[in-house]
C-alpha cells in the first residue's frame, strides 16, 4: 500500500461518475421495458374505429366488418323489411330493448340511428356463434316475417332489429357497436355520435 495521500476530490469525482453511469444505463434499461406495457400496433389497430363505406350496399344486402375482432354486420333495410318488424312484436322477448346492448340514440324501434340502415354484432347472444342472414327465407323460422337472423346450432332467431323470439336459447338482443355516420355514405364503427 502507498502512504500517498487520499484524494478526496477525486475520490468524490469518482463516486459521482459511477453513480452517474449506473443511473443512465438503469433508465436505458427501463424505457424499453416500461414501454412493453404498451398495446402493440396491431393490438391498437384491432380496437381502433373501423370506417364503412355504404356507398355500394344494395336495398337487402348485408356486408361484413371487423372491429375488435369481432364481425359487425352493416345491413341495408328494404321498405319491406322495415314494415314486417312492425308484425311480430308479441312474439320478441324484449322488442322495446331494454336489455342495455345498444346505443342509448338507438333505443328506437329499429335500433338503428337510421330506419333503413341496420348495425349489429354478428354473434349470438347465446354461445358465441355466428347467426345467419336469412333474407326471404325466414318465414320458415318464424311467420309472417321474410327476412332475419338464424343461428343454426341452437336455433336462436332474431328478427331485422336484431331482437330476439321468445322460446329460443338467447337471452338477450343482439349488441349494437357504437358507431356514428361521417356523411352519408361513410359509417365510423367504434365510436358513438357526439363522442370523440
Amino acid at each position: 500500500m502507498s502512504n500517498a495521500p487520499v484524494d478526496n476530490g477525486r475520490r468524490r469525482f469518482l463516486t459521482i461518475a459511477t453513480s452517474v453511469v449506473g443511473g443512465v444505463g438503469a433508465a436505458g434499461a427501463a424505457v424499453p421495458f416500461i414501454a412493453s406495457w404498451n398495446p402493440s400496433e396491431r393490438a391498437k389497430s384491432a380496437g381502433a374505429p373501423v370506417e364503412v363505406d355504404i356507398s355500394k350496399l344494395e336495398p337487402g344486402q348485408l356486408i361484413r366488418v371487423e372491429w375488435r375482432g369481432k364481425p359487425v354486420w352493416v345491413v341495408s333495410r328494404t321498405p319491406k323489411m322495415l314494415e314486417q318488424m312492425k308484425g311480430h312484436e308479441d312474439q320478441l322477448r324484449d322488442p322495446h330493448s331494454q336489455e342495455p346492448q345498444q346505443l342509448e340514440s338507438s333505443t328506437n324501434d329499429y335500433r338503428s340511428l337510421r330506419p333503413e340502415i341496420f348495425l349489429a354484432v354478428g354473434i349470438c347472444t347465446h354461445l358465441g356463434c355466428s347467426p345467419s342472414f336469412l333474407q326471404g327465407g325466414f318465414g320458415e323460422k318464424v311467420e309472417g316475417t321474410d327476412d332475419g337472423f338464424y343461428c343454426p346450432c341452437h336455433g336462436s332467431k332474431f328478427d331485422m332489429a336484431g331482437r330476439v323470439f321468445q322460446s329460443v336459447p338467447a337471452p338477450l338482443n343482439l349488441e349494437i357497436p357504437p358507431y356514428t355516420f361521417l356523411d352519408e355514405t361513410t359509417i365510423l364503427v367504434g365510436e358513438e355520435q357526439g363522442v370523440a
